[in-house]
């Protein structure tokens, strides 16, 4: 008999029920009228063992341990789910062929993977072990994929780069988060003081971001904008700003704003009633196409814009639009690309949309279902697709708010690749007025293309120009060489502003585009074309966690450090802080998972590492955390709108904490 082994309880059932009836339903599987059984696990069946495991000894959090390096690495069933492990045990052996239908990812991968190992799978059948990759749920999806077995060995690299990724994160999570932790408690914080490749550099982030603006100086500046006319007995027209010459240079700051009132009033008062030539014209006609499909982080960025959702939020309604109401295609994806293969499920699709949303229904009418996007793109898919909506037909008012809201940002973005470019054109027009070069922009749309399908409020912005935030909807006709009239020159007073604070929005955005927060310029060049920190699925639960730790708090939309998390910051190896390194292993986990980089040239220079990062965790002052206070911290976000079952939106935190031990630090 073939075994499937799903992750999750809801994809096992997915894959039952397309296989033959009648069937019988056993504790924890299903077995099939052919024979065919269908089990799960129940997210990770298996952990980390803790360090006690490997000595009794590490009970107590002690300087004089560490760095811990297990020289045979231990997993331990989860005791929440042994008994489900049993299950597997008994039918593993059973089995005559193993399919392993983990979710399309890396951490999925090795979550099966893991098991085969720990049950003692033989070399001989794992290697016979096939691949069924599932990204979503509904029926005719499902048999399209148990028709599309892969060989499980083809995703070896990709498992291999989750168990390099789970062990690092256990060295490096253990050995810096119990060092500062007893440094900490010698300075009389009573708090685990976590440290993580990813959490800490993110916590750096929002730090190093509210250390700027807290010590921020506003400086005035202006800024001279000429009133044109195209003839002096004529209103009005447009106007153009001034362009500063290099002359001017002593009297800006580094991002070329005129700081001094004096030369602004004098350039204001040199061009009034002064005749104008438009020197140059330059029009450009441009095309933007229709943005790609989300994958997750992309998704979550819109839903914090549009929806004020935090990370984790998003990703807990879209498990729920996958899982339980099987609206969307497999969430955690990394992918904005989808395979040529889907294009025959457009017609479905699009119904569904149209028949579950009365707010999408004028953008289907309105689609052009023969356009294709570069969204269509074998090459850019391979375990998993972006998420997009499936042919699943309901009706949206069985769902929370949230639920709805979701669906139709995703529905949306789908039905974009079936809407033709957006065209515009942008023009530049550069005036001499009294020997000072001032310029106008505006942009001028030309067909509306994808925008027409988008709500107002986000089409609003089509208008702004590229080169220049003072552009104009419109400018007269205007000729090069043309003589013009500046009946005066008007002066902005402003003021520089400091950078805004992080919000759920902005710190996903910050973390998907790392290479902008690198100091290392190589590094950054790499780092252009990566995922950048984290992974799709673990930004979420990364981000709560330094919540629930109480380094981070909420001030309306905004994040903020806590004392204990600029005190945190302060004290840590600076290293340990950047995003340069974490973001440096994303890219090696990623050549592993591409058989470019192997498992010990990843971990070896790791464990040396880690021996130096101790070392000066012991050297550590101790100072700069004397005298804490732990703040009461809003973590916890809104509760999620209209959720039908609390139980529901508990999902697993996958690979997201850096363990820092059950025992008490001595």
């Amino acid at each position: 008999m073939r075994l499937f082994v799903a992750e999750k309880p809801s994809l096992g059932r997915a894959i039952a029920a397309v296989l033959p009836k009648p069937q019988q339903k056993g504790e924890g599987f299903i077995r099939a009228a052919n024979g065919d059984v269908v089990s799960w696990c129940i997210g990770h069946l298996l952990e980390q063992a803790e360090p006690d495991a490997y000595d009794p000894v590490y009970k107590q959090w002690r300087l004089d341990h560490l760095p811990i390096v297990p020289e045979q690495w231990q997993l331990q069933a989860k005791p929440k789910t042994r008994k489900q492990l049993s299950v597997l045990r008994k039918l593993v052996k059973e089995a005559d062929q193993l399919v392993h239908a983990g979710d399309p990812d890396r951490e999925g991968q090795l979550l099966v993977d893991e098991v085969f190992d720990f049950l003692k799978v033989s070399k001989t059948r794992k290697q016979q072990i096939q691949r069924c990759l599932i990204s979503d749920l509904n029926p005719n999806a499902v048999k399209k994929a148990l028709n599309s077995l892969r060989p499980n060995s083809d995703f070896t690299a990709l498992s291999v780069s989750a168990l390099a990724r789970s062990r690092a994160d256990w060295l490096y999570g253990i050995n810096l988060t119990r060092a500062f932790s007893i440094k900490g408690r010698q300075a009389g914080v009573n708090s685990v003081l976590s440290v993580g490749r990813v959490q800490t550099p993110i916590l750096g982030l929002v730090v190093r971001r509210d250390e700027e603006i807290a010590n921020f100086v506003s400086k005035p500046f202006y800024e001279v904008f000429a009133q044109l006319a195209l003839a002096a007995d004529q209103a009005v027209a447009f106007q153009a700003k001034w362009i500063p010459s290099d002359a001017c240079a002593p009297h800006q700051d580094e991002e070329g704003r005129v700081l001094n009132l004096k030369l602004a009033e004098n350039v204001a008062q040199r061009i009034q009633q002064q005749p104008a030539v438009a020197e140059t014209i330059q029009r450009k006609e441009k095309k933007q196409f229709a943005p790609l499909p989300y994958n997750l982080s992309a998704l979550q960025i819109d839903a914090a814009k549009a929806l004020g959702m935090s990370a984790k939020q998003v990703l807990d309604v879209c498990q729920a639009l996958y899982e339980k109401h099987q609206l969307i295609t497999y969430p955690r994806s990394d992918c904005r690309y989808l395979p040529k293969e889907h294009l025959s499920d457009i017609p479905a699709v699009s119904s569904a949309i149209q028949n579950n949303s009365s707010e999408l229904a004028a953008v289907v009418a309105n689609a052009d279902f023969s356009l294709r996007s570069k969204a269509w793109n074998d090459a850019k898919v391979d375990a998993h697709h972006a998420i997009i909506p499936t042919a699943k037909q309901t009706s949206l008012e069985k769902l929370g708010k949230w639920e709805q809201g979701v669906y139709r940002l995703i529905a949306r973005q789908y039905l974009l690749q079936f809407y033709p470019a957006f065209e515009y054109a942008d023009t530049k027009v550069d005036i001499r007025i009294a020997g000072g070069l001032f310029r106008a922009n505006a942009r001028e749309t030309l067909r509306p293309g994808w925008k027409q399908a988008m709500p107002q409020k986000a089409s609003d912005k089509q208008n702004t120009s590229d080169d220049d935030s003072h552009s104009q909807a419109q400018l007269p006709p205007l000729t090069q060489g043309q003589q013009l009239w500046c009946h005066e020159g008007q002066i902005a007073h402003k003021q520089t502003q400091p950078p805004a604070h992080f919000t759920d929005a902005t710190l996903l955005a910050a973390m998907t585009g790392i290479n902008r927060f690198v100091s290392d310029k190589e590094l950054q060049k790499v780092l252009k074309e990566t995922d950048g920190l984290g992974t799709e699925a673990t930004r979420a639960s990364i981000i709560e966690l330094l919540f629930t730790r109480q380094f981070l708090r909420r001030e309306g939309k905004q994040i903020r450090a806590t004392e204990l998390g600029k005190a945190l910051i302060r004290v840590l190896p600076q290293s340990t802080t950047l995003p340069d390194r974490t973001a440096l292993w994303e890219q090696q986990l990623n050549g592993i998972s591409e058989r470019q980089l192997n498992y010990q040239g990843f971990m070896q220079p790791l464990e040396q590492e880690l021996y130096s990062l101790v070392n000066e965790a012991r050297g550590l002052d101790i100072q700069g955390l004397s005298g804490i206070k732990i703040e009461k911290t809003n973590f916890r976000g809104k509760k999620s709108a209209g959720t039908k079952s609390k139980a529901s939106y508990k999902r697993k935190r996958r690979g997201a904490t850096q363990k820092s031990g059950r025992s008490t630090p001595s």
